[in-house]
């Protein structure tokens, strides 16, 4: 019994690192960066030093203030908002054209017209019709996300077996009964998959509203940096959309472990 007490204890002790991977990762790679920036000697006005760009985040500066907590505050709100809109819209019409053949034969191709068309050109009309502000750019980060959540939710409730759907509907099982019993489970993967990308491109379709026409948010704080030549900032702003990017990416993470336990059963964390 202590052998094996003993083992399990040093088991744990050898996969805990694990758990940190992926912040030591991150904590590496802008260690690298602010090495290599200092050793080449690099010019601050081409690459700021993630020091640098951090200082500008945490203390205020004598030459600009950039108003960081408000402004990161608004790019959050607006990413969450529009990433929970394509989480449960995207998936509703994955669910709805799955549903019939016909209907995903008809819009599935206007779908894929419609995402070929690069968001930066179709911005600047959502911005004639709506105005710039929370509407606008949350329109856009669900424009740009959206289509990737559709695929993969339709993808996965294709992804069932034909065998096993004949044996259900052989044994009477009701439309309804094989989308929550048999579909909705073989699908989650899928789904979540689709989440996890959608975290990313979010925080794009954002970041193209606040560039284009915006009075506040990291974009706007982006664009201000550059008529000023101040490059920290600019660094700064992209080191927080990473964040929040990664953020949200834990976020889902955590909830898949939540909704599909079986799938991380013999994941030694």
């Amino acid at each position: 019994m202590k052998t094996v007490s003993h083992q399990k204890t040093r088991s744990k002790a050898i996969h805990l690192p694990k758990r940190f991977q992926s912040i030591g990762a991150v904590l590496l790679f802008f260690v690298l960066w602010e090495v290599i920036v200092r050793i080449a000697n690099i010019n601050e006005a081409f690459i700021a030093t993630p020091s640098s760009a951090i200082a500008h985040l945490i203390f205020e500066q004598p030459d600009a203030n950039y108003h960081w907590q408000k402004n990161i505050l608004v790019t959050l709100y607006e990413f969450v908002l529009g990433f929970l809109c394509t989480a449960v819209f995207g998936t509703l019409i994955g669910i709805l054209i799955s549903w019939s053949k016909v209907v995903q034969k008809a819009i599935m191709p206007l779908f894929i017209m419609f995402n070929s068309i690069p968001m930066v050109a179709v911005a600047p009309i959502l911005l004639i019709w709506m105005g710039y502000g929370l509407r606008t750019n949350v329109l856009i980060a669900f424009l740009v996300s959206f289509f990737p959540m559709v695929v993969n939710t339709v993808a996965g409730l294709a992804s069932v077996e034909d065998d096993l759907l004949d044996l259900v509907r052989y044994l009477n099982g009701s439309k309804w009964q094989i989308f929550w019993k048999i579909r909705l489970p073989t699908a989650l993967p899928f789904i979540f998959s689709g989440l996890k990308i959608c975290t990313t491109l979010s925080v794009m379709g954002v970041i193209v509203g606040e560039l284009i026409a915006s009075d506040s948010g990291l974009g706007y704080v982006i664009v201000n940096a550059q008529l000023m030549m101040d490059t920290p900032p600019l660094f700064a702003s992209l080191i927080m959309m990473s964040l929040l990017g990664w953020g949200m990416f834990l976020v889902v993470s955590a909830v898949e472990r939540l909704v599909m336990p079986w799938a991380f059963k013999d994941e030694v964390l």
